[in-house]
This record gives C-alpha cells, structure tokens and sequence, in this order.
C-alpha cells in the first residue's frame, strides 16, 4: 500500500493508504469519516477485499465457513453501511461489489465461497433499491477466472483446462476487470442500477 502511494505520487496523484480490518465496523466506521474529514466527500466505494478457504462440504471446518463468511459477507455489509451514511449526506455514490462467476454456477470445493459471493448478489439488489433515491448506485461485478495472486495456488493443468474452457483461451487480467469498475463508478454508468456484469471471457455462456 505504502509503495503503491510512492507510486502515484510521482505522477501528480494525491493517495492515501489506510490498512483496516474489513470485518470490524468501528474501524471501517472511522475510516470512512477520516475519507470524509480529510476529502471533503466520499463518493466510490469498491468492495473489493476477499479470501479463500477451500474444501469440500464433508471436510469444511466451521473456522474455514467462518472466515469467509466475516470477510467476503459481512466486510462487504460493513464497508457498504459506513459508506452510504457519506454518500447519502451529498445525495451522490457508486457502490461496486466484488461478486464472482462463482455466486452464479457453483464451484467445487467452494461452498462458503460460493455462498458469500451470492450473498452479495442479493445485498447488491437490495441496496440499489433502498439507496437509488438517495442518489446511489449499487452494482456487482462477476468476474471468472483472472490471472491473481489468488490463483498463484492452482496447479498449471488445472489453469490450463480452465483456460481452454473459456471461449476466450484465456484467463481475464487484473486491469481488465479494473476497467470495468471504473466504467461503473463513473458518470457515463449513472443509470446503471442493482445490475450484475460478468467479465469471463464467454465462460458461462
């Protein structure tokens, strides 16, 4: 985070950085009013933090279900209530959920994944209907596989057959998806409401 603030910063850009614990309400609470304090507004939220904790049902243990659920699941209800407080006091926000192909087909393997990741279809649905009169829109992105650290993990054959399965030929890029978000969070996307877009590549076709 530090680096990516260097970063930017060499190029004009004013960032900052601030490491909170997701699945804590007070410190996303706080942090959203320092935004607020220091920045005038806050008016983009990007739910963007995940993790993983694969097994199969028979061999999930409740720490694995857990842990997934309070990051992927209540980080996002956390972040999203701290947030729209803000956007709602300037009648203005983009709001976009990190769901997942997965929310939409099922992955082996992946029941708290999978089950976090539809749990944010239905808030995303839910928000855009509460929060659109306020001026906020809330969106998701279902992306398929893209080539992060997250998938470092998978054996090469494996990301080989999902490669060969995807229209495509190959896996998605982190800037790829990023340009979505952008497109999302912006002015040209104002009437873009409570919608899901995947970005797979033809995966799911």
């Amino acid at each position: 985070g530090e680096a990516l603030v260097t970063e930017m910063a060499e190029t004009g850009r004013l960032v900052r950085f601030m490491q909170v614990n997701t699945t804590d309400l007070e410190q996303v609470e706080a942090a959203a009013q320092e935004v607020k304090t220091q920045y005038g507004s806050l008016d983009i939220l990007i739910n963007n933090a995940g993790i993983t904790r694969d097994a199969t049902l028979k061999k999930m243990t409740m720490d694995e279900w857990n842990s997934v659920i309070n990051v992927n699941l209540t980080g996002v209800f956390n972040c999203s209530k701290a947030a729209s407080s803000h956007m709602a006091d300037n009648k203005y926000g983009r709001i976009v959920n990190a769901a997942s192909v997965v929310a939409l087909y099922g992955n082996f393997g992946q029941t708290n994944y999978a089950a976090t990741k539809a749990g944010v279809l239905g808030m995303t649905k839910v928000w855009a209907k509460e929060l659109g009169k306020k001026g906020i829109t809330v969106n998701a992105v279902a992306p398929g596989f893209i080539r992060t650290e997250m998938m470092e993990a998978i054996p090469a054959s494996v990301l080989e057959g999902l490669e060969n399965k995807t229209p495509l030929g190959r896996l998605g890029t982190p800037e790829e998806v990023a340009h979505l978000y952008t497109f999302l969070a912006s002015e040209e996307a104002a009437f873009i409401n409570g919608s899901t877009i995947s970005i797979d590549g033809g995966l799911t076709l």
